[in-house]
């Protein structure tokens, strides 16, 4: 039986929706297929680590006063010494040795590619986007440039720094004022629609730039898309991506915020259902074409392999496609959507362990190291008296 961490919580606005991420559909189906031995490794929100298999039950983070009692608790910590293993310190101390990881963690410290780095360095074969793809990613402005660069369409956007914008303030209103209003503004590294606002006259621009500010060091403000279609497209897989169905929110507000994905019609898990949207999207069958091929291209682009979820912006009346960011820790992995093309929830993580038992292996044939005679030809540096 394999020993499978689960990463959940963290420094991050997204604290909760990881933890229902983890539990439904990861731990819940970890469990179910019998195979592995499950252990929850929480963070939390001042960046604590522990680990206690009670917490395998998301009613553990349900009952009164559950942060006190984890607080309470032996913290864990991390030995990651060509591998991973759980410690907990002491006169009895305790060890668990770590197969695989399976990141759950939404946001900064985790979706951003901080744990992978972390899980590279121990050598543990972990389920997901690799650190390069998650840092990518989770910055939508540096995924605009590197997607325009290929080709990829995307809408025109201004970023700027914290520092940038109280410097310069009146040259970036100069380039933003050139784009076609209503225009948004959005914190760079944020998910879940966190401080998300659509703008339509320069007082409003201001202070959603402040708010932005607030969360994040770096901005992106971005022209609409109207007569706006939104769709996503969850996508699976290392050197061959496999897409699932293509979704379409249902929405009847201006965009899709962190109430509309998590806490409409007292859903239980993070993203949407079929009572919120419909899968496959019945829109045009080119259209549907261009988002699958934007997709898939976006996804190796980027160098996603495990899952992601590419997220799209389409002009109806243009029927003009444009790629808007890339998720690549989808809420609760997307199970609904991959349940509509015959995955089940429990097949879903199997495939996700594979994919990243797949990389793992076909990582272990590259060389990291190099030897050189270097050290013997570096000169010696003079002491301060003029000898060696």
């Amino acid at each position: 039986m394999k020993t499978v961490a689960v990463f959940f919580g963290g420094r991050s606005s997204e604290h909760d929706v990881s933890i229902i991420t983890a539990h439904t559909p990861i731990i819940e189906s970890l469990l179910a297929t019998g195979e592995y031995d499950v252990w929850p490794v929480y963070i939390a929100k001042d960046g604590s680590w522990y680990a206690d298999k009670a917490m395998n039950n998301i009613a553990y983070f349900k009952q009164d006063g559950w942060e006190t009692k984890i607080a309470a608790q032996k913290k864990v910590q991390i030995l990651f010494d060509n591998g991973l293993t759980l410690v907990w310190p002491g006169l009895m101390q305790k060890t668990v040795r770590m197969d695989i990881a399976f990141p759950a963690m939404h946001g900064t410290y985790g979706e951003d590619g901080s744990l992978m780095g972390l899980l590279r360095m121990a050598n543990v074969p972990f389920v997901g986007c690799d650190i390069f793809a998650s840092a990518v990613a989770m910055d939508k402005a540096l995924t605009k440039q590197v997607l325009a660069a290929e080709g990829v369409p995307i809408v025109p956007f201004v970023w700027f720094t914290k520092h940038d914008w109280e410097q310069n303030t009146d040259e970036l209103k100069e380039k933003i004022v050139r784009l076609r209003w209503p225009l948004f503004v959005k914190p760079v590294h944020l998910g879940s629609s966190i401080a998300i606002a659509k703008v339509k006259d320069e007082p409003q621009l201001e202070n959603a730039i402040e708010v932005a500010l607030h969360y994040d060091d770096k901005v992106l403000v971005e022209e609409s898309v109207e007569n706006l279609i939104e769709v996503t497209l969850p996508i699976m897989g290392n050197d061959e991506p496999r897409p699932a169905g293509i979704e379409r929110p249902f929405n009847k507000a201006e965009f899709y915020d962190f109430n509309d994905k998590y806490l409409s019609g007292n859903k239980t898990g993070g993203g949407v259902n079929s009572q919120y949207s419909e899968i496959p999207a019945q829109i045009d069958a080119e259209l549907a074409k261009q988002v699958e091929d934007f997709g898939t291209r976006t996804y190796r682009v980027l160098g996603c392999t495990g899952i992601a979820r590419v997220d799209f912006l389409i002009e109806s009346e243009r029927k003009q496609v444009y790629v808007n960011e890339v998720n690549t820790l989808p809420g609760s992995l997307y199970a609904h959507n991959w349940k509509t093309v015959g995955i089940s929830s429990v097949e879903l993580v199997q495939k996700l362990v594979a994919f990243a038992e797949e990389r793992f292996a076909a990582h272990q044939n590259l060389t990291y190291t190099f030897d050189s005679d270097i050290l013997k030809k570096a000169g010696i540096p003079k002491s301060p008296g003029g000898t060696a």
